[in-house]
């Protein structure tokens, strides 16, 4: 391609809507335009990227034996209301685009195909012969993101590639699970990206195990928590750990003392002359369910120590059926506002007990008029207490009185253990690894590409989804997913690979391999040999720009530098002696070649 017949525009300074180098990048060198929030246009170059990067994930997936289709994007809310998930993508989350058509019926933008997914199965698989099965699109998917930012990293519209396995048991599913992961590791590698598999939370997908594939970058979102052997690594979310030890407490008897301005736990332990870790404070949650029951829970933790929100979510959608619901619309610690509405007096914030009396609980009542509407209220707060907090002896906690603590307080004697004992606490960096005491955890930034899911009969219960095992029962099917950002992981190379001049692109995604650059184009020589050049290295598989422009040279190799083209050939003052300048974008290292050694050397280097 001729740079003189393309649209191609770039720009010298940042755009003031871009805020991470990626973003910055990809709109100044002209491979992305913004339409919308969240919305972009995938110009000429950025295309040739995302079919090389769809390329790479079509040839792994094929690999696995999976086969590819297209479903659709319009899908209808019937299938998401039958596994449950039509108020949680419309409401809890609200990342589902759903709309009216003329007909009255509700439907969704598919931010992910589950449903669609399972419905075609259960339609057309009977048998166990038919097993296992695993089917993979490339798509457009839409989220509609709060605050849409960082380019493709967060948009509204994004290109997919999510695949779904049918098998009959857990065994078999672990197969291609293990496949999955592979087939992920192949990908990212070719790609040329350096990348890390960690243990994640499932979220709204559900199931019982997932793994997330993050592309390392200091602009990543994510945080992982890591060990130097190689043996662990989890998205902050999900990761465990063991906490510190605890120090020895120094009150040796119960008693309530007047501690007046410590509603912290800093000023608490300046206060009373102790650790953290010798005290339980207790964090209040408000939660409503999908039926619109409203949860008050109670969590007590170890007092240097922090609730993990999504594992304490995880925990109470375990528990949505106690409250006749299936999942959890919101979790808050809540405000004055929100407290407003359901609380019979103030409560004593910064002091309060685990043992905080249900009756701050206001009985149920008509709301006042204007105000928010609440179903029901739960009557009693939910209790928990955290690992870290149960061993404790002789502890410092709330009195439930603002300005009032105790200390010297036991389980089983001042206080009841709560009946719920979970692990809620958010590993830290710096925390002992679980598998290695001796392994102390470390933390990296990372960009999730990819994302594999057990997701076992969730779905295929909810949907009815069946097939006939050997023996003649009909059983649900087990099923797996597995997606990939395509769109999303061609920033991230972007994001961890470019330099002050531009971006610098891994070879096997590059839009083009080489560009060759006519200094001056009224040189008949120069252009005579660029023009030999261009045709040759396009013949030879080498995929060639030619920077034919009418631009003064120093336009020309700023514009290579940031579109980032692996490889620059220059026809310019060496030509005399019948050699060209090559310049390799990553290393900028810089060499004259004769013209027959060219096609030769550059193929060479791009295989390696």
């Amino acid at each position: 391609m001729r740079l003189s017949q393309m649209l191609f525009v770039t720009l010298r300074e940042d755009p003031a809507e871009a805020e991470i180098p990626s973003h910055k990048l990809l709109l100044r060198a002209g491979y992305i335009r913004r339409i919308a929030s969240g919305v972009y246009a995938y110009l000429p170059l950025m295309w040739r990227v995302l079919q090389k990067v769809s390329k790479i994930v079509r040839e792994e997936m094929n690999a696995t034996g999976a086969m590819e289709c297209l479903l659709p994007q319009l899908q209808p809310a019937d299938l998401w209301r039958e596994s449950g998930r039509w108020d949680t993508y419309t409401k809890a989350e609200g990342i589902m685009f759903s709309l009216v058509d003329r007909q009255e019926r509700e439907m969704g933008l598919g931010p992910t195909h589950e449903e669609v997914i399972t419905a075609i199965a259960r339609d057309m698989i009977r048998s166990y012969r038919q097993l296992p099965l695993n089917l993979y699109q490339i798509q457009t998917k839409f989220r509609d993101e709060i605050r849409p930012r960082f380019g493709l990293m967060r948009g509204r519209e994004f290109i997919m590639k999510d695949a779904y396995s049918f098998h009959p048991d857990e065994e078999s599913l672990k197969q291609t699970y293990q496949d999955m992961h592979h087939a992920y590791s192949n990908i990212l590698r070719r790609c040329g990206l350096k990348f890390r598999a960690v243990d994640a939370d499932s979220g709204a997908i559900g199931g019982s195990g997932s793994q997330e594939f993050m592309v390392l970058a200091d602009a990543g979102e994510d945080e992982i928590l890591y060990t130097d052997d190689g043996k662990y690594a989890a998205n902050v979310e999900k990761a465990v750990s063991l906490p510190p030890d605890s120090s020895p407490s120094p009150f040796k008897t119960y008693e309530k003392r007047e501690t007046p301005g410590t509603e912290t736990i800093e000023k608490m332990c300046s206060f009373l002359k102790c650790s953290p870790t010798c005290v339980v404070k207790n964090v209040l949650y408000q939660a409503i369910y999908d039926n619109g029951m409203v949860v008050l829970v109670l969590v007590s933790i170890r007092g240097d120590q922090d609730v993990n929100d999504v594992k304490l979510q995880n925990e109470l959608t375990r528990l949505a059926e106690r409250y006749g619901a299936k999942t959890i619309l919101s979790l808050v610690v809540p405000d004055p506002t929100e407290q407003e509405k359901w609380a019979a007096k103030p409560l004593p914030l910064g002091y309060i007990a685990p043992n905080l009396p249900d009756s701050y609980i206001r009985p149920a009542q008509p709301q006042p008029l204007g105000a928010k509407a609440i179903s029901q209220v739960a009557p009693k707060f939910l209790r928990m207490v955290d690992k870290t907090a149960v061993d404790l002896k002789n502890f410092a906690t709330g009195a439930n009185e603002a300005g009032y603590h105790v200390v010297g307080a036991n389980w089983g004697k001042e206080f009841d253990l709560p009946e719920l004992v979970v692990d809620v606490r958010k590993a830290k960096v710096g925390d002992r690894a679980l598998h290695d005491p001796s392994q102390i955890l470390e933390s990296a930034r990372g960009i999730e590409i990819g994302h594999i899911f057990q997701l076992g009969a969730k779905y295929s219960k909810a949907m009815g989804a069946t097939y006939t095992n050997e023996q003649g029962e009909e059983m649900p099917l087990v099923m797996g997913c597995y997606g990939v950002g395509v769109s999303r992981l061609a920033q991230a190379a972007v994001e961890q690979s470019f330099d002050k001049d531009g971006i610098i692109w891994p070879v096997a995604i590059a839009p083009y391999q080489a560009i060759v650059i006519i200094p001056n184009i009224n040189d008949v020589e120069q252009v005579k040999a660029a023009e030999t050049l261009y045709t040759e290295l396009n013949h030879a598989g080498i995929e060639t720009l030619l920077d034919d422009r009418d631009e003064r040279a120093g336009v020309k190799f700023k514009d290579a530098d940031l579109i980032g083209i692996p490889y620059r050939i220059v026809t310019g003052k060496a030509l005399k002696e019948g050699k060209v300048e090559v310049v390799e974008r990553a290393s900028k290292e810089t060499q004259e070649l004769p013209l027959v050694e060219v096609i030769p050397t550059l193929k060479q280097w791009i295989e390696k």
